[in-house]
């Protein structure tokens, strides 16, 4: 399980975005951007499409946007399995152990089973074991982090196959992915029926916060790798729904041209703290 520690997309591929990425979204900010695209509809998903790029992907979260596609079905994945094992037979390769059904709703488990189960790996253990903690993490991480559901509380067993030799993980296009989900997300909740919100949310906050200067959290200002990172200690305020969604309405419905940043990552600060091989020309992709 040798890494190489230069590159950019380690032999997880997707590891390096924990610790650094707070869990916690300024909820009414988020809120209210949903709140518009239901007021604007397609319109408004349309210019997310045209903003919130791949560029922003590989440099909010450090994850490539190009390589293997990452694709399948939830509910019927298990027919695709290589031999024809059933889905927790493979689960019990993988993992070393099968969650007790009061932990499984179909093919999701239990995210507190998962960290009660996987959440420190034990001192002294051999790499067969380290390979089970490994997959259970990358599993928790695109289960919470890039792929979370609206019950963001559960983890899709899914993610099996792209687990399950570690040594590939890192050739996957997570943050296409990442990205797709966000649109599929968005456009979802421009349905006034729908009440939770779901997807990559700490992306689509530090997207915001890197375009829109008087959204920004005071005293975030120090740069880091990757760039969401630099709102990882921000812990929103908590407060009544109504007033703070009508004061990012208000604050939103006020903003001219020049308070939207067109080209954040030019500057100097960031080109500074940057992965190298960010800066190919592959991660220029719109």
């Amino acid at each position: 399980m040798e890494d190489d520690l230069g590159r950019l997309y380690r032999l997880d591929g997707v590891a390096h975005i924990t610790g650094v990425i707070n869990e916690e979204v300024s909820f009414f900010l988020v809120v209210y951007f949903c709140d518009a695209a239901r007021g604007f509809c397609w319109w408004y998903c349309m210019w997310f499409v045209e903003v919130v790029l791949f560029v922003d992907v590989a440099y909010q979260l450090g994850l490539p946007v190009d390589g293997r596609y990452v694709s399948g079905c939830l509910t019927n994945f298990h027919i695709y399995i290589e031999g024809g094992r059933p889905a927790w037979v493979w689960f019990q390769e993988f993992l070393g152990v099968v969650p007790p059904p009061s932990q499984v709703q179909k093919f999701a488990v239990n995210c507190t089973w998962f960290q009660e189960t996987f959440g420190e790996c034990p001192t002294g253990a051999d790499e067969e074991t380290m390979r089970r903690f490994a997959r259970a993490y990358i599993m928790m991480l695109l289960g919470t982090q890039l792929f979370a559901d609206k019950s963001s509380n559960r983890i899709h067993i899914r993610w099996l196959p792209y687990v399950a030799r570690l040594e590939e993980m890192g050739t996957y296009s997570c943050g296409s992915a990442a990205l797709a989900w966000l649109y599929r997300c968005m456009c979802r909740v421009a349905n006034r029926h729908m009440v939770k919100l779901a997807g990559p949310l700490q992306l689509l906050q530090s997207w915001i916060f890197w375009r829109f200067p008087r959204f920004r959290p005071a005293g975030y200002d120090t740069c880091s790798w990757p760039l969401a990172s630099r709102w990882s200690g921000y812990n929103p305020s908590g407060g009544e729904k109504e007033p703070r969604v009508q004061n990012w309405r208000l604050r939103l419905d006020m903003l001219q041209a020049t308070d939207f940043i067109w080209m954040p990552y030019s500057s100097p600060k960031v080109l500074q703290v940057v992965h190298p091989e960010v800066l190919e020309p592959r991660h220029m992709a719109m």
